[in-house]
């Protein structure tokens, strides 16, 4: 009941006529930017950040948490009509949702991945609302040494979990770990990798670091090696942009299967909704298959449905252990806790102490968000797939401008521009090699809270590095990790052995076929 009641005053501050025009500014953002090719809510959230200072925080977050929902409906519009999924967590819907298109089913597609999207999403507000305070209680436990365990908790599932290659992943992160030392040590006082240069004493600011990774260097990536997709067919969708009953039918036991599967996800530090949708889509194929009439490969609507609810629910349940355990789980979580502390603020269980009123605001406009963009991408989705006849010239013209004024404005310094070039290459190196990009932004975010950890926990036993091991949640969190590593590696084993053994045996055949 107290949670109820704490929400019902949520909405009293989210229904603010100045709230209302952030969610909705945030969710025509959200879904706009990701029915761009090449972008994405990470770079929205990005670009928005050095711009959103003047702002106030509720608003600010309202506006953030609206591109983070919205930019998952426009990557999966733009992977139904175009075949090209905005981000990894859209392909598992491009897979049915475009064969859907391709039948002449575009508009049914379409509605059925804005309701999917609604369904999760809203059934993760629900559960977050409840389990978000109780999260906070729990996180109030939390030690140095547990926020130790924590962050190399998210710092090795994100680097050899949810990557291919462990070692590019574990790469990148220590990268990120790298320049979140920059800078004179708060403790002795003595510079950390400055090279003499005073314009380094202060480290290296977090916002230039997310615009050049994810903005800047995206932009010189797609200029320099990525294939225009301008000349693929872009599918209009035409009838009824809505489902019959045969088609809610089919669909809503997925939806629901899927919105189970992705809420566990949005509190393991996995890499967002990637692996939740892929688990939906894997299931339903499954269960298709032991129907006389299997439907899958041919635009099965149940394929469509559940990766989309899945994917909306990890990220509402993602919004949740960012703001009770200050953990991201995605680079686009990581971005918000750095706007978090940009702000003085720090997620957590305090956090629902000293500043309630942001907290509830937000949960409610969670709710909000999800109405707005369901009312936004029924009727209109083919109005959003329009953006993708801007010129590309001119779309990463404009956020290479919008880089270098948000940089500049926040800052003032042209050593701050020179430092985002530099980062901005290296983002496009990273990329060119295909290095993931998110355990960079989360070692740089959780960097200086490990680091910290670290300390205190060992200057509190007098140097004795065991105290790390000694509580039941920090084992609990290293035996977890073990567990996940353990099975990430078993699954890895047996994809290699499996793939071997199908190129033995198509060897094996190749004589026979001649």
């Amino acid at each position: 009941m107290d949670a109820l009641q704490m929400l019902g005053e949520g909405f009293l501050g989210a229904f603010t006529p100045i709230n209302l025009m952030w969610v909705l500014i945030g969710c025509l953002l959200g879904t706009a930017v990701g029915v761009l090719p090449g972008l994405g809510s990470s770079m929205a959230v990005a670009l928005l950040l050095p711009i959103t200072f003047s702002l106030d925080p509720t608003a600010a977050f309202i506006m953030f948490a609206g591109v983070y929902f919205g930019g998952l409906f426009g990557d999966s519009t733009m992977g139904i009509l175009m075949n090209t999924p905005g981000q990894a967590s859209a392909i598992a819907s491009t897979f049915e949702g475009h064969k859907m298109a391709l039948n002449g089913r575009a508009a049914q597609a379409l509605a059925t991945a804005a309701i999917g999207a609604f369904i999760g999403g809203f059934v993760a507000c629900v559960v977050l609302v409840f389990l978000a305070p109780a999260l906070a209680d729990f996180s109030s436990r939390f030690g140095p040494a547990e926020f130790f365990a924590l962050a190399v908790f998210a710092f090795a599932a994100t680097s050899s979990v949810v990557t291919d290659n462990a070692l590019k992943g574990l790469t990148a992160l220590f990268l990120g770990l790298g320049i979140a030392v920059i800078g004179v040590d708060g403790v002795s006082g003595a510079p950390r990798f400055t090279m003499d240069s005073p314009y380094l004493f202060d480290g290296v600011s977090l916002v230039t670091v997310t615009v050049g990774i994810l903005a800047l260097g995206e932009v010189i990536y797609v200029a320099c090696l990525e294939r225009h997709t301008s000349n693929k067919k872009l599918l209009r969708p035409t009838g009824r942009p809505w489902l019959s009953r045969k088609e809610l039918r089919e669909a809503t036991p997925a939806w629901l299967r899927g919105t189970a599967i992705g809420l566990p996800f949005g509190v393991i530090p996995a890499g967002g909704s990637e692996i939740p949708t892929f688990l939906a889509y894997g299931l339903e194929k499954r269960l298709d298959a032991r129907r006389p009439h299997p439907q899958f490969g041919k635009g099965a609507i149940r394929g469509l449905a559940a990766p989309e609810a899945a994917g909306n629910s990890t990220t509402g349940m993602a919004m949740g252990a960012l703001l009770a355990l200050g953990l991201p789980i995605s680079a686009t979580a990581a971005i918000m806790l750095a706007a978090f502390r940009q702000y003085g603020l720090q997620p957590g269980p305090l956090l629902f102490d000293r500043a309630p009123d942001l907290v509830w605001s937000l949960l409610a406009s969670f709710f909000i968000a999800m109405v707005v963009l369901l009312i936004l991408n029924l009727p209109f989705a083919m109005l959003w797939a329009k953006l993708l006849l801007i010129p590309r010239p001119y779309l990463f013209a404009g956020i290479t401008v919008f880089c270098a004024l948000g940089i500049y404005a926040t800052s003032g310094s042209l050593v701050d521009l020179l430092i985002l070039l530099g980062i901005g290459v290296v983002g496009f190196l990273l990329r060119a090699l295909d290095y993931p990009l998110a355990p960079l932004i989360i070692g740089m975010v959780l960097g200086p809270l490990a680091e910290t950890s670290l300390r205190d926990a060992a200057m509190s036993a007098n140097g004795d590095f065991s105290v790390l091991v000694h509580s039941p949640i920090s084992i609990g969190l290293y035996v977890v990790l073990a567990a996940v590593l353990a099975f990430a590696i078993r699954g890895r084993i047996v994809a290699r052995s499996r793939a071997r053994a199908a190129a033995k045996s198509e060897r094996v055949t190749e004589p026979v076929g001649r």
